[in-house]
């Protein structure tokens, strides 16, 4: 039988990048989003605009979600219908399956909340301070329900992926990435606050290292990360992106939100010894990176080079 992947969430940041490895690897892929047209459209909170997308699949990787905390706090009610029932509908589509695929799903750092110690494992307790973390937490425990009557799911947790224009402008990294090539000022909502940043090429990496576990009929994992395990402040990320940009913009100090985490910093070592994967880009190649790819286009938008 040929891979058949169902990809949910596959227009957003990392499903982008997902489905493109994926079917350079040789998988068919059935994307399914709220961003797409005619047979890829897909509203996980309407199991009847997905569930026929579900037939023949051999697995789904479940990355449709509310995915900012800013929007969560903003619309708590789609957030937790989003992120909670409509990954309900899925997990009961998948159980439904004759055979049942394996799944992926797509969880948070947010579930830890304000982490006791770090570096944080995947055993830590979850303890979330906004919606979109609760949200979270209890789609993890619908996966674990379901992982109960025999589906083969993983939960990951991701953090802070970044590496793409692409990505929703107002992000940090992005954000950051572009006004420094811009010349704009650099806003730092707390500049002692510090978190793991991920670069969406480790990520996808990841993703892809489990899924083919799971095809080749590998046992489910218990929750894993996939991120760094280094540490970086907003105020280093500010100056990190002066400096490689080589901008004389100015870094603006505003107090923190009062929904966000302040402090993060994964143990990636679950992933290392169950399947091989470590991170390979660092915060300064990936923030590099994205100046540069920011450069590029903004020189082509212009028609003029900017320096």
């Amino acid at each position: 039988m040929k891979t058949r992947i169902l990809l949910i969430g596959s227009a957003g940041l990392v499903g982008t990048a997902v489905r493109a490895a994926l079917e350079k690897s040789g998988a068919e892929v059935i994307g399914l989003d709220l961003r797409s047209d005619g047979k890829e459209f897909g509203d996980i909170r309407e199991a009847d605009t997905i569930a026929h997308a579900f037939q023949g699949c051999t697995g789904i990787i479940q990355l449709a979600a509310v995915s900012r905390v800013i929007f969560g706090e903003r619309d708590p009610a789609n957030c937790w219908a989003t992120n909670v029932e409509g990954v309900r509908n899925v997990l009961s589509l998948a159980l439904a399956q004759n055979p049942r695929p394996w799944l992926i799903f797509a969880s948070s750092r947010e579930v830890y909340g304000q982490p006791d110690s770090l570096p944080v494992s995947e055993d830590s307790p979850l303890k979330p301070v906004n919606v979109y973390g609760r949200s979270k937490v209890e789609g993890e425990n619908l996966v674990h329900a379901a992982r109960f009557q025999g589906l083969r799911a993983t939960v990951i947790r991701l953090s802070n992926v970044y590496g793409s224009t692409h990505d929703h402008p107002d992000r940090v990294v992005p954000a950051f990435a572009r006004g420094a090539v811009m010349g704009s000022p650099l806003r730092v909502d707390g500049a002692d606050h510090t978190f793991d940043f991920t670069h969406l090429d480790d990520t996808v990496r990841g993703i892809l290292a489990l899924a083919s576990r799971l095809e080749a009929g590998g046992e489910a994992f218990p929750p894993i990360h996939f991120l760094t395990g280094q540490a970086t402040s907003l105020g280093q990320l500010a100056e990190l992106a002066k400096e490689l940009a080589g901008s004389p913009c100015e870094v603006v100090q505003a107090p923190p939100r009062n929904f966000d985490v302040s402090t993060f910093q994964g143990d990636p070592e679950r992933a290392r010894l169950l399947l091989d994967w470590t991170p390979r880009i660092s915060i300064r190649e990936g923030l590099g990176r994205l100046i540069a790819d920011f450069r590029a286009e903004l020189d082509g938008a212009d028609g003029v080079a900017i320096r």
